[in-house]
């Protein structure tokens, strides 16, 4: 569980909350259903329109990694890799053939198996970073998502706003009907503003983070079986590789 991104949501809608009490308001003012309808609903819809499902779906699934974030194994990676080497160096390369067999991780079990292969450090590196590439990719399409709606959800609020006070010019006559249309105007915008700053662009911030150290984590894959290919000691190969820890 991610603490600091429970820690950091309350406090920032709380601030929010805190100071609206404090110039003497009401938390109720805050809570106005059809501006919550406008910006929110109008900001998914247009997450939507320009996003693929796959897309849309993958940023969402995503989401769940905001407070239950993937911690890539890289002690526990330097030790297989290490123990590869070992084996390498024993047994010769086809003794890999087993470990490969019985891996889970489908790229990891794909890099050794190039490796058993035979396949040249140098060609090895670059079918491996191809693979990378398009999965770094994809993932960061799944994290733009929500920095889109960090983009579309202040001019949904600023559009929201100009609703409400077309509602208020409509209704001049009538002062009762003033109040209503006046607070969508402003709350319409906090939503916006708020959404955007508090929620949808700290998440895409994040979830980039997160993709950069799962990248890292098969970047040093990668530069560990390159290093098995060209036989260096695994000692070398291991102090080489705890540089990707941080």
């Amino acid at each position: 569980m991610d603490k600091i991104s429970i820690a950091g949501l309350l406090l920032g809608i709380g601030a929010i909350i805190a100071g609206q009490l404090l110039e003497g308001g009401h938390i109720n003012s805050l809570v106005q259903p059809t501006a919550f309808l406008i910006v929110i609903g109008g900001t998914l819809g247009a997450v939507m329109l320009q996003s693929p499902f796959p897309v849309f779906r993958l940023g969402l699934s995503m989401f769940g990694w905001i407070f239950r974030p993937p911690v890539p194994p890289f002690r526990q990676a330097i030790d297989q890799i290490v123990n590869w080497s070992n084996i390498a160096r024993k047994e010769g390369l086809l003794a890999l053939e087993g470990p490969a067999g019985a891996l889970r991780d489908p790229f990891a079990a794909k890099g050794l198996q190039l490796l058993v292969d035979g396949v040249e450090p140098d060609r090895l590196r670059d079918v491996l970073d191809v693979e990378i590439g398009a999965w770094e990719q994809q993932l960061k399409t799944g994290a733009k998502v929500w920095e889109s709606a960090g983009g579309y959800a202040p001019t949904v609020g600023i559009l929201g706003a100009v609703m409400g006070l077309i509602h208020v010019m409509e209704n001049l006559s009538d002062p009762s009907k003033l109040g209503a249309g006046i607070a969508v105007a402003f709350v319409a915008t906090i939503y916006g503003v708020g959404s955007a700053n508090l929620i949808f662009l700290p998440v895409a911030k994040k979830l980039q983070a997160h993709i950069a150290r799962m990248v890292a984590m098969r970047e040093m894959l990668v530069d560990g079986l390159v290093g098995i290919a060209h036989g260096d000691n695994p000692r070398i190969i291991e102090s080489r590789l705890q540089g990707y820890i941080v």
